[in-house]
């Protein structure tokens, strides 16, 4: 056999291998277009971050997400917390489930039009763990971005697991139009440490830092009303301070609040009288607003 002959199995490998990297390019470029495109109806995207786990932090995006829709709004709250998907339980949505038509997934929707999706919608079994590598977190994280029908949108709050791994990063990457972030602690110190991470990875990442909430600051007795330094205050407020990004305010601890978050019921409307709910609406809710400003 001459070598001409020996070379045209090769030949044909390279022609396949170049055919299937023109495929997988151009895939991209499709999937790109079409993340440009859902992302393009949504005004403001936000993202609720925490270095630690335990501060409330899908508390608080719950909360945003509801205080952006009593204000009139069009919301969606998206929940890339693989490992520990709290939304459909802070919002008791109970077994209810993503909606297909065979082409297209549609969010759940949720009072005031909020327009819900978490991977805790699609598990079969809630009790179940989720144990997936980097790659399969960021493809997932896509899809629910590019192709969930989200509709247009004024705001998009994003809800992370702590820290500062692939599911922040990937966002980061995929939205660097993202109005910013907000990030949660409580006043000790072993939160603030973490959260000095979170600020820090912000500024990597070039994702504004919209402000720091001082969640747990303290505890109103519901007998008398006075403010009990339960995990002491002004932590939050301190370090954002000496880093020179807003404070956004502080969210006492309260029973009805706690109450409110295991039933599902969300405390910024079911228990609007609180001094929770009153410092949330005047710190956190009224910077979101602000957005349309700018």
């Amino acid at each position: 056999m001459s070598n001409t002959e020996d070379a045209l199995p090769l030949y044909g490998k390279g022609q396949k291998q170049q055919q299937e990297n023109r495929d997988r390019t151009e895939k991209h470029q499709q999937e790109e277009k079409q993340l440009r495109e859902r992302m393009a109806q949504i005004r403001h995207k936000i993202l609720v971050l925490s270095g630690k786990g335990g501060v409330g932090k899908s508390t608080i995006a719950v909360n945003i997400a509801v205080g952006l829709g009593m204000e009139g709004k069009k919301v969606g709250l998206l929940d890339v917390d693989f490992h520990g998907p709290s939304i459909p339980t802070l919002l008791r949505l109970g077994n209810q489930t993503l909606r297909t038509d065979g082409k297209n997934a549609f969010p759940l929707d949720y009072v005031y039009g909020i327009k819900v999706v978490s991977l805790g919608l699609l598990l079969p079994d809630q009790d179940e763990a989720v144990i997936w590598r980097g790659p399969l977190k960021m493809g997932v994280i896509r899809q629910f971005l590019a192709d969930i029908q989200w509709g247009d949108l004024d705001y998009l709050i994003i809800d992370f697991p702590p820290g500062t791994g692939d599911e922040p990063l990937s966002v980061a990457q995929m939205l660097p139009e993202s109005d910013g972030a907000v990030i949660v602690t409580t006043p000790q110190e072993v939160s603030l440490a973490d959260v000095r991470k979170s600020i820090s990875f912000c500024r990597q990442v070039k994702v504004p830092v919209l402000g720091v909430v001082e969640n747990m600051s303290g505890l109103n007795c519901p007998h008398c009303g006075k403010l009990i330094e339960l995990f002491k205050t002004g932590g939050g407020e301190s370090m954002a301070k000496k880093l020179k990004v807003p404070f956004l305010g502080r969210i006492p601890l309260e029973p009805a609040v706690v109450e409110a978050s295991d039933s599902g019921l969300p405390f910024i409307y079911h228990y609007n009288q609180t001094g929770a709910a009153q410092a949330f609406r005047e710190g956190i809710i009224k910077t979101i607003l602000a957005l349309d400003d700018r």
